[in-house]
This record gives structure tokens, C-alpha cells and sequence, in this order.
């Protein structure tokens, strides 16, 4: 199977990357992290769809309505990660292939960020690399897709 499009979905707060916790996620804008996953995705001939919201209801939409339509979904969640049974039931029901990223390493920092709710549902997580971790996780959405 191959990849056409890929749904790329951040959620809250990611809106203010760039000036928010520099220490912890680095100077690049969430326009920075889209320019990555564009330029990784177009390599490969894959056109992104991207969204960025602070509403949880809102990314449960999208991600119900990437069925039919992405190929795959790449998910920094945010806060999201740590507590959203609703977006863990949507990701479930979504055919495709999910990778979870994280700028930063949650496992290294708050107790609270220890826990995705969402690993369970996706098919891997890159975390720790900052903006790298977009990239790669593009090339992991494709080596599945050919698998």
C-alpha cells in the first residue's frame, strides 16, 4: 500500500511552540515542525492535511473524518496524550497507521507525563528528538505502508 496523504494533527497549546517552555521544546514554531513533516512527506509524494486545536472534541472529528480520506495520521496530542479516553476510541477505530510524537522525552519529565492513554491504539511513538522526531516519523508511516 502506498501512502497519498497523511493527516498531522497537534493538539493544545502546540500552537505556541516557539516561545512557549523553549528549555523543553526548543525555538521552532508549530509552522517550523509542518515545514518538516511537508518536506519529509514530499519526498515520498505524500500531500499533508495538518490541524491544530486546543478542543478536544474537535480532533476527535478529524480524526473520525480521516477515514477514507488520510492514509495514515501522525499525532503530537499534547496534553491530550496523558488523559483523552475520547481521542484513544477515535484513534482506535481509525483504519490507517498512527505514530504518536513528542518534541520533548515524557518519560524523562512530570510523573503526570509518564502515561500515554494513547500507545495502546497507535502503532508506535517517537519521542526525545525534537523536531527530528516529524521526520522520522514520515519515514515510519511509509516503511508500514510497504510492509
Amino acid at each position: 500500500m502506498s501512502l497519498s496523504t497523511v493527516l498531522l494533527l497537534h493538539g493544545p497549546n502546540l500552537n505556541l511552540l516557539g516561545t512557549r517552555e523553549p528549555e523543553v521544546y526548543g525555538h521552532a514554531t508549530l509552522a517550523d515542525h509542518v515545514a518538516t513533516v511537508v518536506a519529509a512527506a514530499s519526498t515520498h509524494g505524500i500531500a499533508i492535511e495538518h490541524l491544530q486545536t486546543n478542543t478536544e472534541g474537535e480532533m476527535v472529528n478529524a480524526i473520525h473524518a480521516a477515514k477514507g480520506m488520510a492514509d495514515g495520521i501522525i499525532i503530537n496530542a499534547g496534553a491530550f496524550t496523558h488523559y483523552s479516553w475520547a481521542v484513544h476510541d477515535a484513534l482506535k477505530s481509525y483504519p490507517g497507521n498512527v505514530i504518536e510524537v513528542h518534541l520533548s522525552n515524557p518519560g524523562a519529565r512530570e510523573q503526570f507525563r509518564h502515561v500515554s492513554v494513547l500507545a495502546p491504539v497507535v502503532n508506535g511513538t517517537i519521542s526525545g528528538f525534537g523536531g527530528l522526531g516529524y521526520a522520522l516519523a514520515v519515514e515510519a508511516l511509509v516503511e508500514l505502508a510497504a510492509q
